[in-house]
């Protein structure tokens, strides 16, 4: 690409991935790497990825401690701004020359800090002005190192920020980057643009050209790719854009595992197997046009009766996720095998799976089980194409309204792969998941009807294998329970409860108790993630 560039490295800090999203949204193209990549003498990863900033982020370590996350002082010396955040402040001053000890009274949480030099990030606050900030650090900077002058104090942390303006270091022992830093996003526009010089050239109009462009260099004039679709985001913008860069070389397979929502198999079929005729208009992006144009092959495989098979009597959620994704791989497989000439695989990896993977202490121990369409590639050896791979969700969102495709699909809320299953905990049967589907329809209707559906993470409902007594009209019942399960979520690494309001609470109950025989009780979960977890399985 020819963006700008502006280097994350990462040292472990929990909020890596929002620095990276806050500053692209400031249309300035960001990438994460781990800070290993700066361990070199000769920086040769580093100086190879041409950056025009680079961000040291926070990190859990102290920087005395063994084994400590470093740097080699020449990323100083790149003649590129540098901007050190909590851990990347400690460490920038120590290897400059500064002094760090272990504080007595750490400083977790929110704090305000007072401006002392209105320059670099501070550059749009008055000197004498205080600003709420959020802080997350035991250690704290005592020295400064030589050539630095000091621009924020706290009460718990004297050296809030400090800055090399000479050099364009610039030091905050904060985070900018969180919502809880009211005024974050000014100070890292006021860095990028400021500081940095950005052109804020990134958008996802020009990234359409790119990806068109990488596509159809990968994939050559003659290769067919193959895209597993789900009807989820994802998989959707994915198929709409690489349809865009080789039309109708392009085969969807749609696999309906009996575990979808209410009505998913047929609107999947309206938007897709009818050459995307539906997008025109109704977007509120871009108009699409051209990827509108020819053809596409879509299979749409009825699976059901083979995949409640092989569920039939098994509880074990972990079970459930393991039959479903050899199950998919199975049944994708056969298909696959009867496409003349398809040589590329289409997966819908999104930039967090690839940090994910090669996070600052190297690959992730733990990957989802089935994520995409995970196990394909190995054993189908096919290649891969991730036209998605550099975006953050919300980004590929933006992508599909650019793309021309419908607003209700591209903000749909996130679905788990292995789908109602781990919705309807116990037994999975037929009749189970058709009461949990009709659930699920009216609390998506509901939720809608009041303008809450996309300030939601997810809202959903959980069948759960717990029977009790009721009373409908003159007769006792004893049927199952549902639980309405509805967060608020960044990303889904953490969310809290969102607080519906007592009336659609009331409506979303009673509708769901009246029209889907065999729950007679509705509970709400105000569970927050952590402790809990957003699924229930």
């Amino acid at each position: 690409m020819g963006h700008q560039v502006i280097v994350v490295l990462d040292f472990g800090s929990q909020y890596t991935q929002l620095i990276a999203r806050r500053i692209r949204e400031q249309a300035v193209y960001c990438e994460i790497h781990p800070y290993t990549i700066a361990t070199d003498p000769e920086l040769a990863q580093l100086r190879a990825l041409k950056p025009t900033g680079i961000v040291l982020s926070g990190g859990p370590s102290s920087v005395y401690e063994d084994g400590a996350p470093t740097i080699v002082p020449a990323v100083y010396d790149l003649g590129v701004p540098v901007l050190g955040i909590c851990y990347g402040a400690q460490l920038t001053a120590l290897l400059l020359g500064g002094k760090v000890r272990s504080a007595e009274r750490r400083e977790y949480g929110r704090a305000s800090i007072k401006v002392l030099r209105a320059d670099g990030p501070l550059k749009t606050v008055t000197v004498g002005e205080e600003l709420a900030v959020w802080a997350s650090h035991g250690d704290h900077v005592d020295a400064l190192p030589p050539g630095f002058v000091h621009t924020a104090s706290s009460a718990n942390c004297e050296m809030s920020g400090f800055a090399n303006p000479a050099r364009k270091i610039d030091c905050l022992q904060f985070h900018p980057e969180v919502v809880h830093t009211p005024r974050g996003a000014e100070l890292l526009g006021n860095w990028l643009f400021g500081v940095v010089g950005a052109a804020g050239d990134w958008s996802m109009a020009s990234f359409v050209d790119e990806a068109v462009a990488r596509i159809r260099a990968q994939v050559g004039e003659q290769g067919r790719v193959i895209c597993g679709l789900s009807g989820g985001v994802d998989s959707s913008v994915a198929a709409a854009l690489i349809h865009k860069a080789i039309g109708d070389r392009l085969t969807c397979i749609f696999v309906d595992n009996g575990l979808l929502r209410k009505g998913e198999r047929e609107q999947v079929r309206a938007m897709f197997g009818d050459h995307f005729k539906d997008a025109a208009g109704t977007s509120g992006g871009g108009s699409g046009a051209e990827w509108r144009r020819g053809s596409i092959d879509l299979r749409v495989i009825d699976a059901e009766a083979r995949f409640l098979e092989k569920l039939a009597d098994v509880s074990d959620p972990e079970k459930k996720r393991k039959i479903i994704g050899y199950e998919f791989i199975a049944v994708f497989d056969e298909e696959a095998k009867t496409i003349e000439n398809a040589k590329f695989l289409a997966q819908g990896t999104l930039y967090p799976d690839v940090i994910e993977s090669v996070s600052f202490k190297g690959p992730s121990a733990v990957i989802k089980s089935h994520h995409n369409v995970g196990g394909l590639p190995e054993k189908m050896k096919l290649s891969l194409v991730e036209p998605l791979r550099e975006l953050f969700k919300d980004e590929v969102r933006q992508l599909g309204l650019e793309l021309g495709l419908p607003r209700h699909m591209v903000m749909r809320q996130p679905f788990p792969g292995p789908g109602l299953a781990v919705r309807c905990l116990g037994s999975l049967t037929k009749p189970r998941l058709d009461v949990l589907r009709a659930a699920d329809a009216i609390i998506d209707e509901e939720i809608r009807a009041a303008g809450l559906y996309e300030s939601i993470w997810q809202s959903f409902g959980v069948l759960l294998p717990v029977r009790s007594v009721g009373v409908m009209g003159d007769a006792r019942t004893y049927e199952e329970a549902l639980a309405l399960r509805a967060v608020h979520s960044k990303d889904g690494m953490t969310a809290d409860w969102v607080p519906l309001p007592y009336d659609l609470l009331a409506r979303i109950s009673t509708r769901v108790i009246n029209e889907c025989r065999g729950i007679n009780r509705v509970v709400y979960d105000i569970t927050s993630k952590p402790p809990g977890t957003i699924e229930w399985e």
